[in-house]
């Protein structure tokens, strides 16, 4: 079996630093700076794989077992980042259970990466409403194909579903009702960028009643 020494396997940052003095008083407004500033460094045509929305969700089940998966942000604003999901599955079924979550953006072509923990609860109907209709039609006609999460018999079971909404929708699809956003309200925001000789900035955000505290951590 072909191996990969891991424990020699580094990365140097450059030394590009941050600091209190260089970030807004809200989290949100620095969270769309440096999305604005990944967006740019990053071509679409030299990395057809990075979606730079891309973010690990973490949840966590009613007994504490943890669970995380990569989902998209499909929306974000001073209420807090939203996603959208099947409310059967894992992670909704944990958030039903336990609303603690946590987002981690790994932004590695910047060497930067941004966590957002909070409570998780359910978009409006009408905000869900708004975004399936903005859905390509297979993605609307895979909303109600997918139990997600669930054991399924193979492929072809997945398939016939598939076709079977097709047929049944022939026009406009509605959004299937267990179908909709999380929204997590955050907490923390923290921001990390590699420094060299692992001596990283880490620079957090910390809501406290209505406003916003920032604190460094060591790195």
């Amino acid at each position: 079996m072909d191996t990969v020494d891991l424990a020699n396997l580094r990365r140097e940052y450059s030394d590009r630093g941050i600091g209190v003095t260089d970030f807004t008083a809200d989290p949100i407004e620095q969270f769309a700076r440096w999305f604005a500033e990944l967006d740019k460094a990053v071509p679409k045509s030299d990395t057809p794989w990075f979606e730079p929305n891309a973010t690990v969700l973490s949840t966590a089940d009613a007994e504490g077992r943890p669970s995380a998966r990569t989902v998209l942000l499909k929306r974000y604003g001073p209420d807090g980042f939203t996603v959208f999901t099947n409310y059967r599955s894992r992670k909704a079924r944990d958030v039903a259970a336990n609303p603690a979550a946590c987002l981690l953006f790994p932004w590695a072509p910047l060497a930067r990466q941004v966590i957002v923990t909070g409570a998780m609860t359910r978009s409006p109907e009408a905000e869900s409403d708004a975004y399936f209709a903005t859905r390509p039609r297979g993605a609307q006609l895979g909303a109600w194909a997918s139990e997600q999460s669930s054991a399924i018999p193979d492929r072809d079971w997945l398939d016939a579903r598939y076709e079977r909404f097709d047929r049944e929708f022939p026009d406009a699809v509605p959004r299937p009702p267990h179908w909709g956003g999380l929204l997590l309200v955050p907490e923390t925001v923290e921001f990390w960028q590699g420094r060299a000789s692992r001596l990283h900035d880490r620079l957090r955000y910390v809501r406290e009643g209505g406003k916003w505290r920032i604190e460094r951590l060591s790195p």
